[in-house]
């Protein structure tokens, strides 16, 4: 009993470091499918290779926490694997082996509906939450994934040419923001940067704008036909 015991500790233990994991990804910036995804896999060494992991292992923060959840994954399957052999050798006969199974089955799904439990996993999370900060992991956001990077959308910075349909202008004549772009904001000839520009805001040749936006609407905005030099 005591090895089975142990055994469901380590199980419960692993569920624990994996929620650790996910919350700790989901802090940088992932949705929570995505960092619970890379967070069994990186624990169950399963390594799939997605766009996704890319994007975890390009991040020093997120590659730290794989790093670790790699670690905690080898010692708790080697260590929940060595338990279940001692479970099954402490036993003997059939009749005992078949209960030391049933109860091992029992506990897995016992623990496997206690992880459904959503007041549960609310509680545990915000526990977590807590407890990563205070060990320093900041909530910060992913600007690359929150803008959409991957999906056509770029923050762009763009020299106003005088062949481009915004030299000279007011944005209130331009409307870039008709277009689908975003203008963030405007820096000088002389070096200085206005954030947040209005509609009442000039744009000079010589200036450099910073927008967000399609990419394809952003090369029509510096020329009409797209094809500035």
């Amino acid at each position: 009993m005591g090895a089975l015991l142990a055994l469901l500790t380590i199980v419960t233990f692993s569920l624990l470091v994996v929620r650790i994991g996910s919350k700790a990804l989901m802090m940088t910036g992932l949705s929570w499918d995505t960092a619970s995804f890379q967070s069994y896999s990186a624990f169950f060494g399963v390594g799939f290779t997605t766009k996704e992991a890319e994007m975890v292992v390009d991040h020093p923060i997120r590659r730290r926490i794989i790093k670790h959840l790699i670690l905690f994954g080898n010692i708790g399957l080697t260590t929940a694997f060595a338990t279940l052999v001692v479970t099954f050798i402490q036993t003997s006969g059939v009749t005992q082996t078949l209960e030391m199974a049933g109860l091992i089955v029992g506990g897995l799904l016992v623990l496997a509906l206690l992880s459904k439990v959503k007041i549960l996993g609310v509680a545990v999370d915000a526990v977590i939450h807590m407890s990563l900060e205070k060990a320093g992991v900041s909530h910060v956001l992913d600007y690359e994934l929150l803008l959409r990077v991957q999906s056509g959308f770029c923050v762009s910075e763009i020299d106003v040419l005088e062949d481009s349909v915004i030299a000279g202008k007011l944005l209130a004549e331009t409307r870039p923001a008709d277009r689908g772009i975003i203008v963030l904001g405007i820096t000088g000839k002389d070096g200085n940067f206005h954030g947040v520009p209005g509609p009442n805001d000039r744009v000079e040749v010589g200036d450099v704008i910073t927008v967000y936006g399609d990419e394809k609407a952003i090369k029509k905005l510096i020329c009409e036909d797209g094809e500035c030099d």
